[in-house]
Formats: structure tokens, sequence, C-alpha cells
């Protein structure tokens, strides 16, 4: 079993920066790909970013590519979300989620994960 914890989120301007956190609990973290996700008011929840075990392979939406960027720590449990240039269309709830590493699923997929966080909200301002 694994538990997710976001920080983080919160209200800033366009253009600016945030960066998530998302905190794991269980031994077996470092084997996991972990995910961003994030949904919108009156929207389907939607990918966002991801990345695998190793760090070496991830994954972004078009929307965010080239101003996110995922990465993990796997000695403190912890994947990070790097948001920089921010639009107002970023504003959302961000939930990061997590799959064994064990499993070949496809990383953008909401269905691959099987455990998920409780979100952190991120506001940009126009």
């Amino acid at each position: 079993q694994v538990q997710l914890v976001e920080s983080g989120g919160g209200l800033v301007q366009a253009g600016g920066s945030l960066r998530l956190s998302c905190a794991a609990s269980g031994r077996t973290f470092n084997s996991y790909t972990m995910g961003w996700f994030r949904q919108a008011p009156g929207k389907e929840r939607e990918f966002v970013a991801a990345i695998r075990w190793s760090g070496d392979n991830t994954n972004y939406a078009d929307s965010v590519k080239g101003r996110f960027i995922i990465s993990r720590d796997n000695a403190k449990n912890t994947v990070y979300l790097q948001m920089n240039s921010l639009k107002p269309e970023d504003t959302a709830v961000y939930t990061c989620a997590g799959y064994s590493g064990i499993y070949y699923r496809p990383m953008t997929a909401l269905r691959s994960y099987d455990y998920w966080g409780q979100g952190t909200q991120v506001t940009v301002s126009s």
C-alpha cells in the first residue's frame, strides 16, 4: 500500500512558477511509476506528466511540454512537478498518482494508476 500526500499548491500570477511535491509512504516507492494529473472545474481529469522509477523516462502532455518538469528523489520518497511560465488555463487541482513498475502500462492513462493523493489547488491569476 502506498499513500501519497501533495503539497506546494497556491495562488500565483501568470508567468510565475510553483513547485509541487508528492511525498509517498511505503518501502517500494523507488520501483513505482509516478504521475501528475489535473482537473479544472467542469472538466475531466487529464494527464500532465509522468516519470518511471529510474527517472530516465519522462512523459509530458503537449500543453505543458517545455514549461513543466517532473523529477523524483527516491531517497526522499518524493516526486516533484516544477511548473514555470504558468498560465490561467493551468488552474486546476493537481493530484499525484502511482503504480508499480512491474506492470507494463501506459504512463499517460488514468487507468494505469493504482494509488492517488488528495490533490492540491493551483490557481493562476491573469
